[in-house]
């Protein structure tokens, strides 16, 4: 069995008292805290090797080059991706959902195109194919789920019917930890010959992801989703795509020649990445995963598991709490509401306690006009929390909607 113990001695931030209770992190799915390892390692980048990359001649610009594209190369190991070049560093979920809506806007969609998003969807996973496809008079395409938070997979397959030109989905709700089924999906959506883009910010780090076995077209995410630091992520992928889709930025590296009349485009991945890059936090993203790859991940998923199973059978015995999302296949976060108390009061006395959550729309206000709710609580868990942690949060929402009512 994995040693909390030892694991949580690599994370001093959760080593501390708020309000003169000891800390309980329950905001993972927000961000995760960072191992001394990641610190570390992105400290020492400044401290010895720090350069700009790329075309420098010098010892320092070769070094930090080779560490860079090393760190390209883990990821692309990490998430079973063919080959490097189809991996672009970029700040995060956000922006690789960004470029993948810029260049395909660029490189096929016209008047009347249509996207297909799923109701579940984070803004970040929606609103930029929305704004693409009003810009062409064209139409959001949206998989309804029911209410224990699962998507309708038949009404999926009639909307892949209407010809969208992408398929943009969640591996995981952010909300609702709804598992989506998204092997199948890109299958079902390849059969009428439709690229799939899998949001994989709340997936990669609780549990393994192979691209090429999923067999999705791309796929992104954010290493401070998963003990990296802040500002970096990724994009993969699949290189006869990454081959065919225009920049996204221009400007320094991502071109190859350039002369007042005409620029050429550098080669993969290169020309997805214009200006200087954040080479620390690359190298910080590599330290992460070697750390999560350090651990049994089958034992992590069986923890995670175990706290949600423990904090679900404990919350139920609160009367008026209404969970938002149930699917059967669900990750390591729970939402819920308090018929009566508004979720920001509750997350507020919580605070109070110690115990750090996440209150609000989670930036996924479809999904609660959908469930006819103004937000949640949501209580999300990463592998150095423990049981203990568990029942101090639990009691904390007891206590707290005591007060409230």
């Amino acid at each position: 069995m994995m040693d909390i113990t030892a694991i949580r001695n690599q994370f001093p931030v959760l080593d501390q008292q708020v309000y003169g209770k000891p800390l309980v992190y329950f905001d993972n799915a927000a961000t995760t805290q960072k191992p001394l390892c990641v610190i570390e390692r992105e400290r020492d980048y400044y401290l010895h090797e720090n350069c700009n990359i790329h075309r420098g001649v010098h010892y320092l610009s070769q070094k930090a080059t080779e560490a860079y594209e090393h760190a390209r190369q883990t990821v692309a190991d990490f998430i079973h991706a063919k080959e490097a070049r189809e991996i672009v560093f970029t700040r995060g979920t956000t922006e690789s959902l960004n470029l993948l809506a810029t260049a395909f806007d660029h490189y096929c969609i016209g008047e009347g195109d249509k996207v297909l998003v799923t109701a579940m969807e984070h803004h970040s996973n929606l609103v930029p194919w929305q704004q693409m496809v009003q810009r062409h008079n064209g139409q959001l395409l949206v998989v309804p789920m029911n209410d224990h938070g699962v998507l309708d997979l038949i009404r999926y397959e009639e909307l892949l019917k209407e010809r969208p030109m992408v398929v943009s989905i969640a591996h995981i709700s952010n909300v609702l930890g709804t598992i989506n089924p998204v092997k199948q999906m890109v299958k079902m959506a390849h059969e009428y010959g439709i690229p799939v883009v899998i949001d994989g910010a709340q997936s990669i780090a609780h549990h393994p992801i192979d691209v090429q076995d999923l067999d999705c077209d791309f796929f992104v995410f954010s290493g401070h989703k998963m003990y990296a630091p802040m500002g970096i992520g990724g994009l993969y992928g699949k290189a006869e795509w990454l081959e065919k889709l225009p920049p996204y930025q221009f400007g320094g590296e991502m071109v190859d020649t350039v002369s007042f009349e005409k620029t050429t485009f550098n080669v993969l991945p290169y020309k997805f990445e214009a200006g200087t890059p954040n080479v620390g936090a690359a190298l910080g993203l590599e330290t992460a995963i070697w750390f999560l790859q350090s651990l049994d991940r089958k034992e992590v998923e069986e923890h995670e598991s175990h706290l949600l199973q423990s904090a679900i059978r404990q919350l139920s015995e609160i009367e008026g709490i209404r969970f938002i999302g149930e699917a059967e296949q669900r990750s390591g976060l729970v939402s819920f509401v308090i018929k009566g108390i508004h979720p920001y009061d509750l997350g507020t006395i919580i605070d109070k306690m110690g115990v750090a959550v996440r209150t609000g729309h989670h930036c996924a206000e479809p999904v609660m006009t959908r469930f006819g709710i103004p937000g949640t609580v949501r209580a999300s868990f990463a592998l150095y929390n423990t049981l203990e942690e568990v029942d101090t949060f639990v009691k904390a929402v007891k206590k707290a909607a005591l007060m409230l009512r």
